[in-house]
């Protein structure tokens, strides 16, 4: 895990060393282990490659980077290759010879052997940029999920400069201008990406390459960004017992572990005491077992002074179930208040809700600890349908096949967790004219206009290029979730992931992210992951032997959910918001509040304010 940066000049105009290293000197809290420049210039352009250690596997100088292969090579690497052992003995079988015992040297072996088509051989979290001193060829490209962040600004057949964080691209120079068209969305539909344009960010000169696409500058400054991965993209389906899901489901997800417990440093867990972070923590001690290296796990949780909302219990009852080395922290409004400004900082853009405080509370707690890995359970209510707003399209695609165990499962669902499913206009026009549901969300959308013109000053208005509401609702449970994972959801909670770990130098994997696991989980009909009103089927059948029944089958979802009402009640951070609403109003973006939460002005507040460093 680390931070990397990058210039490329086409053109062949020099790369300035001292702009490349103010850039990597702000990503120092993401690689605090080293440092590494390397800048060359030939006769069909001048390139610059950076880097911020923060060392993981091989502890050696050799793993440092930018790092060289075969004279031709040259890489700078955000993130983990977990299967690098494996993939390293097959490049070895086809004649590459490696240097390390890192996970990096497997990119540029894999990229001689593959080409571009390298990625689609890597089990992992990544960000990188890959010179070919040869073909003269910038290759880079970012994970599938997109837990590795890769941002860039490009002027064609001048510059392409990238970064793992924006302020670095800042502190070279890039205009930090606020895109209205972004802080609309977010005002006006309390949105912190925008599906429909996964490239763009809250900083107008700034992109982001989307996940599972890789970006080539060619020589001469043509640029091309391909997509290469998209989950179970071949649409296969699985025909399979419940049994034999639940085996193959079982032994990915602990191959997954097993992979992700890879490390020359300390492991932990973040534990929040709910199904998925307790599979993982169940799937260490299994894969601890198997090879002879049981030892004492160590977990790191929030709890909350709210008793509807802490988990405490839960923490608890695993604690004493795997006899765990548990650390807690409680964050509260103090910690919101103190915090809040750092937070953002490392953040850049706006984040959903005060939850993120616990997490950067967790991260903080192990970085005390001297914990560096962490092991989490995020990814899976996107993938095996976790979230109760997967209800109703599980309900709709059992309507259109199935009317009898539609009536089953609805009222399974409202007898286990008081769901009454409306069966309105959208509904039914979403079954049987779903081009009338598009007119739908038209005409509401004029209608919603009236209200935001009441809302919003006309002079922010009218620089704003107004589109349909980001929201999509589909026919099929699978295809819910495949827009959460793929377009608007996962991406924006991996986004707070990453700066929230990396803001600490922590490291955090998801198991339930390896794509193999996906792609078998997105062959599986809707009835292995909602069955009988409960969520997460497949993943509480796996583990029932494995978990206390307290917790496989429970029906409550917290997570880290704060008190976040009562925290906003703070005096000082009232006046926080008094200030953001009086600075909206004065910059004439808004009238009046209106419908915009306090929170969405507090956040709207921090873009406009948040200092980063510049050129």
């Amino acid at each position: 895990m680390c931070g990397i940066a990058g210039i490329f000049h086409p053109d062949r105009a020099p790369v300035d060393r001292e702009r490349l290293q103010r850039m990597i000197n702000v990503l120092v809290h993401r690689g605090p282990d080293g440092e590494g420049l390397w800048i060359n210039t030939t006769d069909t352009g001048a390139i610059g490659l950076a880097h911020r250690r923060l060392s993981i596997l091989d502890l050696t100088e050799a793993a440092r980077q930018p790092m060289h292969y075969r004279s031709r090579y040259v890489l700078t690497f955000n993130g983990e290759i977990y299967n690098y052992i494996e993939l390293r003995k097959e490049l070895e079988k086809k004649g590459h010879r490696f240097e390390t015992e890192s996970d990096t040297e497997v990119i540029p072996a894999a990229y001689a052997q593959y080409g571009s088509r390298c990625v689609e051989y890597f089990d992992g979290m990544f960000a990188f940029a890959l010179w070919d001193r040869e073909e003269r060829i910038l290759f880079c490209a970012r994970d599938r999920f997109g837990e590795k962040p890769f941002y860039y600004h490009y002027e064609p057949g001048r510059e392409l400069i990238f970064a793992s964080e924006m302020k670095a691209l800042f502190a070279g120079g890039i205009d930090r201008g606020i895109s209205h068209d972004m802080l609309y969305r977010y005002l006006a539909f309390d949105v912190v990406e925008d599906p429909l344009h996964p490239e763009r960010t809250f900083y107008g000169a700034v992109k982001s390459l989307p996940a599972a696409h890789s970006l080539t500058l060619m020589p001469g400054g043509e640029m091309k960004i391909k997509r290469y991965w998209s989950v179970n993209e071949k649409g296969a389906s699985f025909s399979g017992s419940e049994e034999e899901a639940i085996e193959c489901f079982t032994s990915l997800f602990r191959n997954s572990v097993a992979r992700r417990l890879r490390s020359d440093v300390p492991v932990g867990s973040s534990l929040s005491g709910g199904l998925d972070s307790s599979s993982v923590v169940a799937a260490v001690r299994a894969s601890l077992s198997a090879a002879g290296k049981a030892s004492l796990q160590t977990t790191f949780s929030a709890r909350f002074d709210d008793p509807a909302l802490d988990e405490g219990p839960y923490m608890k009852m695993m604690e004493s179930h795997f006899g765990l080395r548990a650390f807690y922290t409680c964050p509260g409004s103090r910690s919101l208040r103190s915090e809040l400004d750092r937070i953002f900082y490392h953040q850049e853009e706006p984040f959903g809700s005060a939850s993120i405080l616990a997490q950067w509370e967790v991260m903080k707690l192990a970085r005390d600890k001297e914990v560096t890995v962490l092991l989490d359970g995020q990814g899976a209510d996107e993938i095996l349908g976790g979230y109760h707003k997967y209800f109703e399209a599980f309900l709709r695609e059992l309507w259109i096949n199935d009317r009898s165990a539609y009536l089953r499962e609805a009222e399974a669902l409202a007898s286990r967790h008081d769901f009454r499913l409306r069966r309105g206009l959208r509904w039914w026009l979403n079954i049987y004219l779903p081009s009338g549901l598009k007119y739908m969300r038209h005409v509401a959308g004029r209608l919603r206009k009236a209200e935001w013109q009441k809302v919003f000053h006309p002079d922010f208005l009218a620089g704003i290029t107004r589109e349909e509401p980001p929201f999509r609702s589909f026919q099929t449970l699978n295809d819910t979730l495949k827009y959460d994972v793929t377009s608007y959801g996962l991406g924006k909670l991996l986004r707070f992931s990453d700066r929230n770990a990396m803001a600490f130098s922590r490291e955090v994997r998801l198991p339930f992210l390896s794509h193999e696991l996906a792609d078998f989980v997105f062959t599986l009909p809707p009835r292995m992951k909602i069955r009988e009103g409960w969520t997460k089927y497949l993943l509480r059948k796996a583990m029932e032997e494995e978990l206390p029944r307290a917790i496989t089958w429970r029906v409550d979802k917290k997570g880290f959910a704060p008190p976040q009402k009562k925290w906003l009640e703070d005096p000082e951070l009232q006046r926080m918001i008094a200030d953001a609403r009086e600075l909206l109003l004065r910059e004439k973006y808004i009238r009046t509040q209106g419908h915009i939460s306090d929170w969405q002005l507090l956040m709207a507040f921090k873009l406009l304010r948040c200092e980063f460093p510049k050129s």
